[in-house]
């Protein structure tokens, strides 16, 4: 900023600079409104009460504190929203307090609330049309072949949700959480929600404490002479998470069904539950699912369709890595904790602010940029595959019958072999072939391809 807007060296000149030019950060306001004097803010508040910054630090005030000023009601000014949307994502509409003349638009509650900034990349991602674009691609798509995509991308979400944290389940339950990611958005989240989800993804429960923790939690390592933690992360303290899970099911109950950008929502809860960690286990898997609640809830993602975010994630996990601690590894120095007996974490100051108020510009920004590249090339590819497929089956067929499955062992060989069949395949599981057959074949799956992006 230049020179010229410097504020005065008192308190409420630099409370209205930031509320006029910074947006709010409310872990900064709650942490201030915790040690200036209740008078000194009633006298700021009375100096100016007509204004709007001043208005706006009222509001703020009472709603952080859940408390009343001596103060009384405002008169009729103009309204004003708290979140000024040219610099925050708030609520399309929000709700007047009379006593302020506030519109209180404010994506969640006191008891959880991140805010996120309207960078220029998320003004550009979230005016693209995104949810308007899919509906487009699955319009161009037979019902048939868009139901068998998206089971396809359900079921790569699943499995890639559990590479992430490193395990390799069973087929089944990679199914059972693909059906689980599948009914996404399909109910309204509560505590009860999020603790059959960690079943779901636990399966075996016999040595992991079901439900929220009762007792600390962190992420990271152990030394291995002395078992000592060594956390790159720290959760929120066990005593606090009944508020923090209630303010996730608050704020997604407030703006996750289309009241706030979709995917911005998205974010938010997933982050919010992730840095939480209210979990023993299962909070990875369970952040993820949340990314398709919003999207599904919101009427973002069409019915029966699932972005494969986990996948995206996968891909590139230096990336996701990255995001995960752009605020985590901020947070920790600030997190006073001590080793336990049983080689766990125990935090000795108050936390709880770092966890409802967090900024989240940093996720939304990503989580963004992973549903555009699901929209713009994991789906069309799926759609594509299948198309090319069911070509080439069709035309296979017509030379010889083959059960489904040898069909898609046939097409996997060639795939896998860059479009030959390859001399061990000819002489075991495709021996039956002839010389003939076998060059028809290849140069269908040649074509299959070619004719899928012409029809396109």
């Amino acid at each position: 900023m230049p020179s010229q807007y410097a504020p005065e060296k008192d308190v409420w000149a630099h409370l209205s600079f930031a509320l006029k030019w910074e947006g709010i950060d409310l872990a900064v306001l709650d942490g201030l409104f915790r040690v200036i004097p209740a008078d000194e803010i009633t006298n700021i508040i009375k100096g100016v009460m007509t204004g709007r910054q001043s208005r706006r630090l009222w509001f703020l005030y009472e709603w952080l504190l859940d408390t009343v000023l001596d103060i009384p009601d405002s008169g009729l000014v103009r309204a004003v929203d708290i979140v000024d949307e040219k610099r925050q994502f708030g609520l399309r509409v929000g709700t007047l307090s009379t006593r302020h003349r506030i519109r209180n638009n404010l994506p969640g509650t006191r008891a959880f609330c991140p805010m996120v900034r309207k960078t220029p990349m998320l003004a550009a991602l979230s005016g693209a049309g995104f949810a308007e674009r899919t509906r487009e691609i699955a319009g161009r798509v037979h019902p048939d072949l868009l139901t068998r995509a998206a089971a396809f991308l359900m079921l790569k979400d699943s499995r890639a949700s559990y590479k992430i944290e490193s395990e390799t389940p069973s087929p089944d339950r990679v199914q059972r959480w693909a059906d689980t990611i599948a009914q996404a958005g399909n109910t309204r989240l509560s505590v009860s929600t999020f603790e059959e989800l960690q079943k779901t993804v636990i399966g075996d429960g016999r040595f992991v404490h079901l439900g929220l923790r009762t007792e600390g939690g962190f992420v990271g390592e152990h030394d291995r002479e002395t078992s000592f933690p060594l956390p790159d992360h720290i959760s929120a303290r066990h005593t606090d998470l009944p508020s923090l899970i209630s303010g996730i099911v608050a704020y997604d109950e407030r703006s996750g069904h289309g009241e706030l950008d979709p995917v911005v929502t998205a974010a938010v809860e997933a982050f919010g539950f992730v840095y939480i960690h209210p979990f023993e286990d299962g909070n990875g898997r369970v952040h993820r699912w949340l990314l398709h609640h919003v999207l599904a809830a919101s009427g973002f993602a069409p019915p029966g369709i699932v972005f494969p975010i986990s996948a995206v994630m996968l891909r590139d996990m230096k990336e996701y890595q990255s995001v995960l601690e752009s605020y985590s590894k901020r947070l920790l120095p600030w997190v006073k904790w001590q080793a336990t007996p049983n080689s766990n974490v125990e935090v000795l100051n108050d936390t709880a602010s770092w966890y409802r108020y967090f900024d989240a510009t940093a996720h939304a920004e990503y989580i963004y940029r992973c549903v555009q590249t699901t929209i713009e090339k994991d789906l069309p590819a799926e759609v594509d595959y299948l198309r090319a497929f069911d070509w080439f089956s069709e035309r296979v067929s017509g030379i010889v019958d083959m059960p489904r499955r040898t069909l898609d062992l046939l097409h996997r060989f060639l795939r896998q072999n860059g479009g030959v069949l390859s001399e061990r395949a000819r002489a075991k599981e495709f021996a039956q072939l002839t010389a003939e057959e076998v060059t028809r074949i290849e140069a269908w799956y040649a074509e299959s391809a070619v004719v899928v992006h012409a029809s396109v």
